[in-house]
């Protein structure tokens, strides 16, 4: 997505930057800080990840002052290559050539005026620094390494700002992060997170030690500091109503992708139906979605959450089994029985498009109510879920044989 440019740092030196801009050509600033491995094709791509979620975002060289187009990988040979690069870097010249970085990005006329910054291991620590020493308006720090040596520091930080850590991170012991939520405890700018069964890297879909649960955590809680502190902001209920028009009023395939990112993914968990990239979701909606949906199919609103990146849909659905459905009854032949049924929608979006989807429901019941599944012993209910969710005041525990015995106590 992005062009590698140059950034005048003073005294004569240039510094090179990945820049990666959003759809629509401009968007709040964003400077991203490296690994110790250099602007690497991992680090364009987490740059490329932002600027979908509506950021300009920049990826200096830091290691321009050592040798100009460091890009490294993650086994052996390159780690150590890394560490070199790590043992001869100038901390206090990193921060400053970080500092003229931001007030480059906020030069830009691809930048909506504000700018903040967020970095990786080494680039974490840099870029605690930076919120310390300089002026950005928000700053997002992954496994910063070293940051407890500069404790001292953090009361000089005026931005908003969060630290990430990893639960079983070999270099950043837990005392380590002890410290340092410590020490900024009484701070309101400073979040501190800890993710339980994350090591070191994380966040890095390369590394060996990344973390997919505490990796999508995270990133939900950096975009909600990113729109606090500089925007965008983006209309997600209505980018959510638009995509299910698509689905179910207007039926058209091409419309639907049109509402998702390039790389979509949506995942009906109790039937792990759905496809993951443009072309498998594509070809699912086409063929196995869209024209499989009973004709009678409509839902009733019961809750609707709206977050920063994200909107959690509750809601009854109800449809006729005219039809087989291959997303949520695959090869079972129309029972012409009515259902229905509680079910959520979780959506995830990168700025104005939707990334993902994970839909869940009670298959169950579902197998009840078309008569596939005999409840006679079993803790399983049909119709009586979607009414207990409409209706609060119908009975609860009637599949609790032992639910008698407590009466009175």
């Amino acid at each position: 997505m992005g062009r590698m440019i140059e950034i005048d740092v003073g005294g004569a030196q240039r510094m090179g930057a990945y820049l990666a801009e959003p759809e629509g050509g401009k968007g709040p600033g964003f400077v991203l800080v490296q690994e110790i491995f250099g602007v690497n094709p991992t680090m364009k791509a987490h740059a490329d990840l932002f600027a979908e979620e509506g950021y300009t975002v920049l990826v200096p060289d830091l290691f321009h002052r050592l040798e100009r187009g460091v890009s490294l990988g993650y086994d052996k040979a390159d780690f150590d290559k890394a560490l070199g690069f790590l043992n001869r870097f100038d901390v206090d010249k990193g921060v400053a050539d970080l500092g003229a970085a931001i007030a480059h990005l906020r030069s830009m006329p691809a930048t909506a005026g504000k700018a903040g910054i967020a970095g990786f291991c080494l680039g974490g620590r840099m870029t605690y620094l930076v919120a310390a020493r300089h002026s950005p308006d928000v700053a997002v720090a992954f496994y910063g390494g070293g940051i407890d040596a500069h404790i001292g520091e953090a009361s000089r930080i005026r931005c908003p700002i969060q630290l990430h850590f990893g639960a079983t991170d070999h270099l950043i012991p837990m005392d380590a992060v002890e410290r340092i939520k410590a020490s900024t405890a009484k701070l309101p700018n400073v979040k501190c997170f800890v993710y339980q069964g994350a090591g070191h890297g994380f966040y890095n879909h390369d590394r060996s030690d990344y973390h997919r649960p505490s990796a999508m955590v995270a990133h939900s809680r950096a975009v909600a500091a990113l729109r606090a502190a500089m925007g965008p902001s983006y209309d997600l209920e209505a980018l959510w109503d638009r995509h299910l028009d698509m689905e179910f009023a207007t039926r058209d395939t091409d419309k639907t992708m049109a509402t998702m990112v390039a790389k979509p993914y949506v995942n009906h968990v109790p039937t792990m139906t759905g496809g993951t990239g443009a072309a498998e979701l594509r070809r699912f909606y086409a063929n196995h979605f869209i024209p499989q949906m009973p004709k009678d199919t409509h839902m009733i609103p019961i809750s609707r959450t709206v977050g920063t990146d994200r909107v959690i849909d509750e809601m009854i659905f109800c449809f006729t089994h005219d039809q087989e459905i291959d997303w949520m009854l695959p090869g079972i032949k129309p029972t012409g029985r009515k259902v229905e049924i509680p079910l959520i929608a979780v959506v995830n979006f990168r700025g104005s498009k939707l990334y993902h989807e994970h839909i869940y429901w009670d298959q169950a019941s579902v197998l009840v109510q078309i008569g596939a599944l005999d409840p006679k012993g079993l803790p399983v209910a049909g119709i009586e879920t979607a009414r207990k969710v409409v209706d609060e005041t119908q009975p609860s525990n009637t599949l609790m044989a032992r639910w008698k015995e407590s009466a009175g106590r």
